[in-house]
C-alpha cells in the first residue's frame, strides 16, 4: 500500500511538474508574432530648405506580421517653429526590417517608407502636396510587455517633384512612446 501511494504520488507530481514546465516556455515555431502597436511621437525636422527646424508632434502604427514582416505607417504634423509660416506634414507607410537586437529589450530597425508630404510656404505664397519617399531607422526599447519606448528614430526624405520640377530632401529625428493592442 505504501508503494502504490508512493507511485500515485510520483505521478501526480509529475503530472504538475510537467504542466507547469510546459507553461514557462513556448516553442518558437508555435509562438503567434502578430502584433499591433499605436504609438505617439514628438519630432524635430529640417525643411530641407535651410529655414528654421521644424517641430511638431505625430503618431504611429506598428504592425508585426511575423519577425521580418512588419509593416509602418505613421503621419507627422511639424507646426511649431515655423518660418513666416513655412510647415510640413507626413502621411507615410512602407515595410520595416529589424536590423539587430542589443540584448534583449532592445531592437534596432531599417525602414523604406512613401507617401505624401504636404507643405504650406512662408508669407502666404501658398501650399502643395508632393510624393515622398522617406528612408531611415530606429532604436525601441521594450519597457513592459505592452509599453515600448522609441528612443530615437531618424527619417531622411526625398521629395522627388517639388518646385519647378527641383527635389527636396527634409530630414529629422523623432522620439515617442507606443501600446500595444493586439
Amino acid at each position: 500500500m505504501r508503494r502504490s501511494a508512493f507511485v500515485f504520488l510520483l505521478f501526480l507530481f509529475l503530472g504538475f511538474a510537467a504542466r507547469s514546465a510546459g507553461a514557462q516556455a513556448v516553442e518558437s515555431a508555435d509562438t503567434g508574432t502578430f502584433s499591433v502597436s499605436v504609438g505617439g511621437m514628438a519630432s524635430g525636422f529640417d525643411p530641407g530648405q535651410g529655414h528654421n527646424v521644424l517641430i511638431g508632434a505625430g503618431t504611429y502604427v506598428d504592425v508585426h506580421f511575423t519577425h521580418w514582416v512588419q509593416l509602418e505607417g505613421e503621419a507627422r504634423w511639424l507646426r511649431w517653429n515655423q518660418y513666416y509660416g513655412l510647415h510640413e506634414d507626413h502621411y507615410l507607410i512602407g515595410p520595416r526590417v529589424p536590423v539587430m537586437r542589443i540584448g534583449g529589450k532592445t531592437q534596432v530597425y531599417g525602414k523604406a517608407m512613401f507617401g505624401l508630404g504636404k507643405e504650406t510656404f512662408p508669407f502666404g505664397y501658398g501650399y502643395g502636396s508632393f510624393s515622398a519617399l522617406a528612408f531611415g531607422g530606429s532604436m525601441d526599447y521594450r519597457m513592459s510587455r505592452r509599453v515600448t519606448l522609441r528612443a530615437i528614430d531618424f527619417e531622411w526624405q526625398y521629395w522627388p517633384k517639388w518646385l519647378n520640377n527641383k527635389s527636396l530632401y527634409p530630414y529629422g529625428i523623432s522620439a515617442g512612446v507606443a501600446y500595444r493592442v493586439f
